[in-house]
């Protein structure tokens, strides 16, 4: 688990982010009418958020080489 978790620590670090990002914009922002998909519930937006946010910050991670020759 430790090292799965040392694997993958951008993207839950994205994933974090982005969740407070989306809820802070659903807070901020939001949907009035309530027609929005995204920002018209706090949890879609913030589901959203961290989706986004790991996906951005996993642009990032630096893939480990191999030395292996594909044929």
């Amino acid at each position: 688990m430790k090292k799965w978790l040392n694997n993958n620590k951008l993207y839950l670090f994205g994933a974090v982010l982005g969740a407070i990002g989306g809820y802070i914009y659903w807070q901020q922002v939001g949907c009035i009418s309530g027609t929005c998909a995204i920002t018209s519930k706090p949890l879609n937006s913030t589901l959203y958020g961290a989706l986004m946010g790991s996906l951005l910050l996993g642009l990032f991670k630096k893939e480990e080489k191999s030395n292996s020759v594909h044929s």
